[in-house]
């Protein structure tokens, strides 16, 4: 029996090729890490509306939904519906008191021209494409798109 570990089962054109791949692709990711960029998030599209809501939990475990500017109340979710809006919104407030940011600064929730909606959290720069969970989840917050503004909001026509 003869044991020959000379000899390599791939030729050695094709580990200088792998060795350039991983190479190229270790360069072309430290550019984008080191410049800020992002190829896998393609530019906005302009917005087409654009709101603002803060979100209150309520002791009876509901959720009041409420505008932005002026505080009004604009809708209630009841307990233990939208588990999605929810969900999000944990995230969301996680991730400002992990920032020791309060609850001043209301979300924003924004359509675009290309369809996608899109929820931002202005007080941590967190924008949350809701598009990318299903279109039944986009749905729940597009609804409150749709919520008519505050008596004190509404432009007279």
């Amino acid at each position: 029996m003869h044991d020959d570990h000379s000899v390599s089962p791939l030729p050695r054109g094709a580990k200088i090729v792998v060795a350039a791949t991983i190479l190229a692709t270790i360069a072309f990711v430290a550019t984008f890490r080191l410049t800020g960029g992002d190829p896998s998030v393609a530019a906005p599209a302009a917005e087409v509306s654009a709101r603002e809501f803060r979100f209150d939990d309520r002791p009876d475990g509901s959720v009041a939904v409420l505008d932005g500017r002026s505080g009004a109340e604009l809708d209630t979710l009841a307990p233990g519906t939208h588990g999605f809006l929810r969900g999000a919104l944990r995230a969301l407030v996680h991730e400002r008191r992990g920032a020791g940011i309060g609850a001043d600064t209301p979300f924003r929730l924004v359509r675009h021209a290309d369809g996608r909606i899109a929820l931002e959290d202005p007080a941590v720069s967190r924008r949350l494409w809701l598009d990318a969970f299903g279109p039944t989840n986009a749905a729940t917050f597009s609804r409150l798109l749709a919520l008519p503004a505050p008596v004190a909001h509404r432009e007279s026509r």
